[in-house]
């Protein structure tokens, strides 16, 4: 059986899941009908419609029918869900048209990205089209810039209550992906959920964020200018503020992600195994797509043991989500501790330092509360997965590519794998964030799933 268009291994189907989690049943019946003794299950991350989403599928999944031994019968699984990439996100070798190594300085929202907003928050065209409105404008007003972030704040779902009182400090980023459990897509988050880029001060945010953007590479250094001066430089600081709507879609899908991983995801994938026990399932995923599949993890019935390995390419959550105690709060634990147990085989954290959206943005827009260093003060609470691997583990190894690939993986466990040798292309802002359609990780798959000649 063959689900999609433009893809060319097979079986595959793809399984479809709303905001709230609820699957496409019809695409859920695809996939139990697909005749494979392993299974590869992956989600993607930020893409803005299901044509690019498969295109990536058919990219990735390319090299596994020349990996894989004489026994192993592979389907494959897209896992589509509602997410948005900015036009301005190139993925190398993929986007025919995407410029690599110019970055644009404008901040003005190009139609692709204006109707993918549109879609990735219906129902808001007012709001998106004044926000569209000052990103093209630039207006050096302060007032200006409140009523930016008033309707940014708006179309994240944050209230004005929740905006105005200071979130929480203790264990601020482990506590977003723990709670995400408790709410939906569409509930109001509690206080101590609401990232400080919601929280502060809009010109301080838009100044941190324009400053991030430089040493990202996105922007020239000395483009801040003097940004707190009313009417001298404000109009630099306009970069930061779509690099600010930017991450208000990155909140808004970290909650979603969580959502479907555990409400959709996660009981689709145990019903399967319950109807076809000798299955063995391999769980893939990108970026907020790696938060997907380790949020189905909780799902997985105690004893379980048909999730067979699970890989994480340049996972968009907490480094510390697998840990049963933080460095920093000694009675609190990661968001998905101990859920590594419920993979019979091994957790593999691919990470690389090239990766801007994680190495800059990802810590940047995670800080909860603001301290004596500010908003681009280090603090590594703040650091996601796919930025540096597995954090807080006690015996998790760190290896790189290379040895991963010559020597036999573990067993079991968390594993984090500095993928920097092949993961190391795009532009900024987001830098090599979506560069993973390379052989070597197909090859970590099948290592990891132990499914090689």
């Amino acid at each position: 059986m063959r689900e999609g268009v433009g893809i060319g291994v097979g079986p595959y189907a793809e399984l479809t899941f709303d905001s709230d989690g609820d699957v496409d049943r019809s695409t859920q019946d695809a996939v139990a009908a697909l005749e494979a003794t392993d299974l590869l299950v992956f989600a993607h991350g930020w893409n803005s419609d299901r044509s690019t989403s498969t295109r990536l599928f058919d990219r990735f999944y390319a090299p596994f029918p020349g990996l894989v031994g004489s026994g192993v019968r592979l389907g494959y699984v897209g896992v589509v869900w509602p997410s948005i990439r900015f036009s301005d996100e190139p993925i190398p070798d993929f986007d025919p048209h995407a410029t690599l190594a110019a970055p644009s300085h404008g901040t003005a929202l190009d139609p692709a990205t204006l109707r993918a907003l549109g879609e990735f928050w219906p129902g808001r065209v007012a709001e998106l089209d004044r926000v569209a409105e000052l990103l093209e404008d630039r207006p050096e007003s302060a007032a200006a810039f409140t009523e930016f972030g008033a309707l940014v704040r708006e179309l994240a779902g944050v209230d004005a209550v929740d905006a105005a009182d200071p979130p929480e400090a203790s264990d601020a980023s482990d506590a977003a992906d723990a709670g995400v459990a408790a709410v939906t897509a569409v509930a109001v988050p509690a206080v101590r959920d609401v990232p400080a880029v919601f929280t502060h001060d809009v010109l301080e945010v838009c100044r941190a964020f324009t400053e991030g953007l430089i040493e990202a590479g996105a922007l020239p250094g000395g483009a801040a200018g003097t940004g707190f001066c009313v009417g001298g430089g404000l109009r630099a600081l306009w970069s930061g503020a779509k690099e600010l709507l930017r991450q208000a879609t990155y909140y808004q899908m970290k909650k979603r992600a969580g959502v479907v991983g555990e409400r959709g995801l996660g009981p689709v994938l145990a019903e399967l195994a319950g109807r076809r026990p000798a299955l063995r399932i391999h769980l893939i995923g990108h970026s907020f797509g790696a938060r997907v599949v380790s949020f189905s993890l909780r799902a997985v019935p105690d004893g379980a043991r048909y999730v067979k390995s699970a890989t994480l390419l340049q996972g968009a959550f907490s480094h510390y989500a697998f840990a049963d105690r933080l460095p920093h709060d000694k009675g609190s634990g990661g968001a998905l501790r101990g859920m590594q147990r419920r993979v019979d085989g091994p957790v593999l954290a691919c990470h690389s330092p090239y990766d801007s959206a994680l190495k800059v943005f990802y810590p940047l827009a995670s800080r909860m509360a603001g301290d004596s260093a500010g908003l681009l003060g280090f603090d590594e609470r703040w650091g996601a997965i796919g930025h540096d691997g597995v954090q807080a583990v006690p015996g998790a190894p760190r290896i790189s590519l290379d040895t991963a690939l010559r020597e036999r993986l573990p067993e079991t466990g968390c594993v984090s794998v500095d993928t920097g040798s092949v993961v190391r292309r795009g532009g900024p802002p987001s830098g090599a964030h979506s560069d993973i359609c390379h052989e070597e990780l197909a090859r970590l798959v099948v290592a990891a799933g132990r499914m090689g000649r």
